[in-house]
Parts: structure tokens; C-alpha cells; sequence
């Protein structure tokens, strides 16, 4: 069976913090790797309070360089440093990530006793044998990036069938799956004949950007598109002057690319006592939503 995807909210705010959410960061689980997307201010508690290591991060995505998703990095960056973090950390982000990373580093005299690999990217920028990592460019004033995260379908031998035709598992299968016939007591299978296709899994992140055609595309099929909802639909014109969405738009693009289930966050403090606003807002076009909360965690 396929590992699990674990995905933490570590921050569910918006530009202001309030008493029950910090700035964003939200962290993706998935075998040995432990991607963060984002990194506001005060991170680093979050991280304790959730009881997490963030000695385990192997990446960091970063979706654009507003303070309130990067103004955590030099803390989390100068605790890795203390805690003799070894592994070389890659750090991905939209156009002029780079510059702006290193010149705050630098005014935060962080030092590097580990290795930091800062990549600008858009398109698929990495790759494994199980999964992707993919950046579309958005639209909200300044460079900035969605982020999907795939594990690719695979190809399972299906037990049933070899304990049906009293076939063993062994090595002597391995040549099915690059598409050969094999022969086993004088009869020949097909790779149709004994395997099937697991389904992959896809997590969309879609932080602070104008509603914007290519994002449905982006999305499509996601088992969870996690989007952000600074407004309701009454303040769509407020939304639209500040380069934001939605909820109400966000249920539509959830309906469109037909996802599993969507996740609102980057959560205004305006709605702080009043959350069911936005969620009947996204509930007009989208049924499976929930309204992210600091530490809630989802598997899939």
C-alpha cells in the first residue's frame, strides 16, 4: 500500500496574526520528506506545539516574499544552525526568491553552517521515482507560485489474481512490469493479466493571488486543494483591488477541477467570529470544505 500524506497547518492567518492563528506555514509529510510551504513569523513555535521536529524539513516552498509567509525564515534558518542541522536544504520560490533570500539571511546575520540551495521555479522543478513537485505562476502584485505535490501512479501486483493462478511472488515478475510476457508453468500472462494501478495522490497550495484562469487547470483532481479565502463574496471588489479571492471563488474553481475536498485558510481577522460566513460562501458551489484551524492535520 501507498504511504500516507500528512499535511499540519502550523499557520492559518492572514497579513495580521490573531490569538488563535499565526502567519502561514503548512507542513507536508510523505516518507522520509518534510516539505514546508511557507515560513511567517513565529514558525518556530508553532512547530513546538504541534510536537514536530523541524530538523526533519527537506524543502521549503515558498510561494511569494510578503513578510507574512517568509519573515519566519532567519529564526527557523539560525535554529537549524544550532541544532547542527546536516542535510543540504533546498528552498524553492517564485522570480527574485533568490536575491531577496540571501539579502535577508545576510541582515539577519544568519550564518551557514549547512547547505542552502535556492532554486526560482515555475513549471515541474523536481522529481522522483514516487513524486513531483510542480509551480504555476499566480497573479497578486508581485512574483508568486502555487505549489502541487504528486505521487505518481503505480503499478501493483494484484495478490488475488497470483493466489488465484497460484503464481508466487518473487523475481520472476519483475519483467511484467516493464511490459513483457512472462511464462509460468507452461502458460504466458500479460502485465493486464496480474497487476493494476494504484492511484496517485495530489496536494494544490494556492496562497494570495487574483482569481485567474489558470488555477482550475492547476488544481484539477487535487484529493486536496488548500486555497485561500481572505474574503467573502460580499468584499469581492475589495478582493479583486487587493490581488486576493474569495471563498465563494474558491468553491467554484474547486467545483470546476472537480478536487475531493478544498481547505480554506489565510484567514482575515475580520472573519475570526465569524468563520461560517466564508464557508457557506465556498458551500454555494462546493459541498466537502472546511475552514483550516492552527494545528488541524489531514491524511490522505
Amino acid at each position: 500500500m501507498a504511504s500516507n500524506v500528512k499535511v499540519t497547518f502550523l499557520g492559518t492567518s492572514a497579513q495580521i496574526p490573531t490569538v488563535k492563528r499565526n502567519h502561514t506555514g503548512i507542513l507536508l509529510n510523505y516518507n522520509e520528506e518534510s516539505i514546508l510551504i511557507d515560513c511567517g513569523e513565529g514558525i518556530q513555535r508553532q512547530f513546538r506545539i504541534a510536537k514536530l521536529n523541524p530538523g526533519k524539513i527537506t524543502k521549503i516552498l515558498i510561494t511569494h516574499i510578503h513578510g507574512d509567509h517568509v519573515f519566519g525564515l532567519p529564526g527557523l534558518l539560525s535554529t537549524l544552525n544550532f541544532s547542527e542541522y546536516s542535510k543540504t536544504l533546498e528552498i524553492y520560490g517564485p522570480k527574485g526568491s533568490k536575491r531577496f533570500l540571501e539579502e535577508l539571511l545576510d541582515l539577519a546575520g544568519v550564518k551557514r553552517k549547512f547547505k542552502i540551495i535556492v532554486k526560482e521555479v515555475s513549471g515541474k522543478f523536481f522529481e522522483t521515482k514516487d513524486f513531483e513537485l510542480y509551480a504555476e505562476v499566480m497573479k497578486h502584485g508581485i512574483p508568486t507560485n502555487a505549489y502541487s505535490f504528486i505521487i505518481k501512479d503505480k503499478l501493483r501486483f494484484d495478490k488475488g489474481k497470483l493466489k488465484k493462478l497460484k503464481i508466487p511472488e518473487g523475481k520472476h515478475l519483475s519483467e511484467i512490469k516493464n511490459g513483457k510476457t512472462i511464462s509460468y508453468n507452461g502458460k504466458k500472462y500479460k502485465i493486464k493479466d496480474l497487476t493494476y494501478v494504484e492511484k496517485g495522490k495530489k496536494v494544490s497550495f494556492v496562497l494570495d493571488t487574483l482569481n485567474n484562469d489558470k488555477i482550475y487547470k492547476f488544481v484539477k483532481d487535487s484529493d486536496l486543494f488548500i486555497c485561500e479565502s481572505s474574503f467573502d463574496s460580499e468584499k469581492e471588489e475589495e478582493a479583486k483591488e487587493k490581488m486576493h479571492m474569495t471563498s465563494f471563488q474558491s468553491g467554484q474553481i474547486a467545483k470546476k477541477a472537480k478536487v475531493r475536498k478544498l481547505i480554506l485558510t489565510h484567514i482575515s481577522q475580520r472573519y475570526e467570529h465569524r468563520l461560517d460566513d466564508l464557508l457557506k460562501d465556498a458551500k454555494k458551489n462546493f459541498k466537502d470544505v472546511i475552514v483550516a484551524k492552527d494545528f488541524d492535520v489531514f491524511e490522505i
